[in-house]
C-alpha cells in the first residue's frame, strides 16, 4: 500500500519565501536579522513565515541573548523525500497495470 504524501508539509513548503528560508537554513543556522538581510522580506512578514515553519516542525529555534536562531530539521525533509521515493517506486512497479473500462 502506498503511504500518502504529507500534504500539510507540502503546503507549508510551497510558499516561495518559506522555501527560500529553508534553502538558506540548509546551509547554516541563522537569526531573523540574517534572514531579513538575505531575503529582503520585512521582519514581521518573516516572523510569520518562521512561525509556520516552526509549527510544522521544519525548523527548531535556539535563543541566544535577545536573538533567536533558526535551524533546519533535515529529518523532516528526508521524511517527505522518502514519501515521494515510495510513490515513485510504486509507480515503477505498477507501470504496466491498467484498469479496463
Amino acid at each position: 500500500m502506498v503511504m500518502p504524501v504529507d500534504t500539510e508539509l507540502l503546503r507549508v513548503l510551497s510558499d516561495p519565501l518559506r522555501l527560500r528560508i529553508v534553502t538558506l537554513l540548509a546551509r547554516e543556522t541563522l537569526c531573523t536579522t540574517h534572514l531579513v538581510e538575505e531575503t529582503g522580506a520585512r521582519q514581521t512578514n518573516l516572523s510569520n513565515h518562521l512561525k509556520v515553519l516552526r509549527d510544522a516542525g521544519v525548523v527548531d529555534t535556539e535563543p541566544c541573548g535577545r536573538f533567536t536562531y533558526y535551524r533546519l530539521r533535515p529529518e523532516v525533509l528526508e521524511s517527505l523525500s522518502g514519501q515521494f521515493a515510495d510513490l515513485a517506486a510504486t509507480a515503477r512497479a505498477h507501470a504496466d497495470t491498467k484498469r479496463s473500462c
